[in-house]
C-alpha cells in the first residue's frame, strides 16, 4: 500500500513532457556499460618527477604572489588609517 503514488484531485493521469528521451545516460543501460568500460581500458600519461615539482613549485610562486598582494594591501591600509584617518 505504501508503493502506490499519491493521488491528486487535479491529475487526471497525462503525461506532459515524456523524460525518457534517447541519448539521455538512463535511457539505454548499454551505453553507461560500455562508456564505464571504455574509461577503464584508457589510462592518462602519469606526469614525470620533474613535471610534478614543476608544477607544484609554480603554485607554490602563485600562492606566494597572492599572499604578497594580500600583505602589501594590508600593511599600506594599516599605515593610510594610522597616518591619515586617525589624525
Amino acid at each position: 500500500m505504501r508503493n502506490q503514488p499519491k493521488q491528486y484531485d487535479d491529475d487526471d493521469g497525462r503525461v506532459i513532457c515524456d523524460m525518457d528521451v534517447d541519448g539521455m545516460p538512463w535511457h539505454n543501460r548499454r551505453v553507461r556499460r560500455e562508456q564505464r568500460e571504455a574509461a577503464k581500458q584508457t589510462y592518462p600519461e602519469q606526469m614525470t618527477k620533474a613535471e610534478v615539482r614543476a608544477y607544484t613549485g609554480s603554485a607554490m610562486l602563485a600562492t606566494l604572489v597572492i599572499w604578497a598582494v594580500f600583505a602589501i594591501t594590508w600593511a599600506l591600509l594599516i599605515l593610510f588609517c594610522t597616518q591619515v584617518l586617525f589624525r
